[in-house]
């Protein structure tokens, strides 16, 4: 009370007493009281809790999160134009090109098979197999050297003599890697490929043959290409639709494998690639069977290898134990989210691939050695550890 008014606003001692009194230790200690006082004591010790587990669980699944939110950020690419297929056995050639809205030709193109190899010998017997009737050239392509930059033998090489019923229409080559440590593994898996442009060319390819670009798991089917080599009027650049399926032809995944092409080769302009080329798309046109591999250590190998080896952020991911467990449930080898372009088709697929029991309609060469490739089929997910091909 002072001349007739009353002051009620209330002092904060220690913030008072913080200039001009006291040590200077005393005056930070002062100071951070001053700062804290609005804060509780409870808030506080769960934020000094919670924020290292935070900060861990982001650590542990951030890739979960960004693929899981991939909705928002990223459209869905422009829909093909799907041609529907048609084919049975017993059908002539004129009246499938005719359902397909094509003219029978008088004689059938020819078609030259290439491939960039790594290491799967077995997928690419059956490949060539498939193949093997309707294929005027197969064209092969491998280095010493992963995407990633690791050191590897000339594996197709040292195993050639497998494939002798190939060895007249082969066109075979290899080069040295470049190995540059830190490089985007994507630059040296398109300068391999533009390696295979050459060596096609080598081979002898011409104007309006038929060239199939895809990887040695993406596996046209021999009626697929017999169909093409035949027809006139197909498009210039053709995407094949592959079903996918996951470390055998037991976990059936979806149909939306699209990266295989057949192309009506054009001297100059067709470059091999593996990316989207055109906007049509020949439904059900074969199989994509994605580490499918018979050894335990070829699996080890790809994960470390291919042009996704970011995906491993964890060593504990190529313990063989944990992969052998991962293949028989059907789950994710780097645990990752389905990517999908909406919140619905994504937790659709949320989980373990269901099996499947379906061994029709598979390339026939496989089903012919079933008991060699039994691997590859359904109930027989249990893998060697054995050293595979590398």
């Amino acid at each position: 009370m002072s001349d007739g008014y009353y002051n009620s606003k209330k002092t904060d001692d220690i913030c008072d007493d913080v200039c001009g009194q006291g040590s200077k230790a005393a005056a930070t200690i002062s100071r951070l009281k001053c700062v804290l006082r609005g804060f509780d004591v409870r808030t506080l010790l769960c934020l000094f809790i919670l924020m290292p587990f935070a900060i861990f669980a982001i650590y542990l699944h951030g890739q979960k999160l960004t693929y899981f939110f991939r909705p928002l950020w990223e459209s869905p690419p422009k829909p093909f134009h799907v041609i529907p297929h048609y084919h049975t056995e017993n059908a002539t050639m004129s009246s499938l090109c005719s359902l397909h809205g094509w003219r029978v030709r008088e004689t059938p193109r020819r078609v030259y098979d290439a491939v960039l190899f790594s290491n799967e010998i077995d997928l690419l017997t059956v490949r060539w197999k498939e193949l093997s009737p309707y294929v005027t050239q197969f064209v092969l392509l491998e280095s010493n050297s992963t995407f990633t930059g690791l050191p590897k033998p000339f594996v197709f090489k040292t195993n050639k003599d497998q494939f002798s019923f190939a060895e007249p229409r082969l066109t075979y080559g290899n080069i040295g890697g470049r190995f540059r440590k830190g490089e985007n593994p994507f630059v040296e898996e398109a300068f391999q490929r533009v390696a295979l442009d050459k060596l096609l060319r080598i081979a002898g390819i011409e104007e309006d043959d038929l060239l199939i670009m895809s990887d040695v798991d993406e596996i046209p089917s021999a009626h697929t290409i017999n169909l093409l080599r035949w027809c006139d009027d197909i498009p210039p650049v053709l995407h094949l639709q592959l079903k996918n399926y996951l470390y055998s032809f037991e976990y059936y995944v979806d149909s939306k494998s699209w990266r295989a092409s057949v192309h009506r080769y054009s001297p100059g302009k067709t470059r091999y690639a593996h990316f989207r080329q055109g906007d049509v798309l020949l439904s059900d046109s074969g199989w994509h069977c994605s580490f499918c591999f018979r050894y335990i250590s070829d699996f080890v190998f790809k994960m470390k290898a291919y042009s996704h080896s970011d995906r491993v952020r964890f060593s504990r991911y190529l313990n063989p134990v944990r992969i052998q467990d991962v293949i028989c449930k059907g789950t994710d080898l780097f645990d990752m989210l389905p990517e999908e372009y909406t919140f619905r088709e994504m937790i659709g697929k949320m989980g373990p691939v269901p099996r499947s029991y379906s061994a029709v309609h598979l390339p026939s060469y496989l089903l012919d050695n079933a008991e060699k490739y039994k691997y590859l089929l359904p109930g027989n997910c249990v893998r060697e550890r054995q050293t595979g091909s590398l």
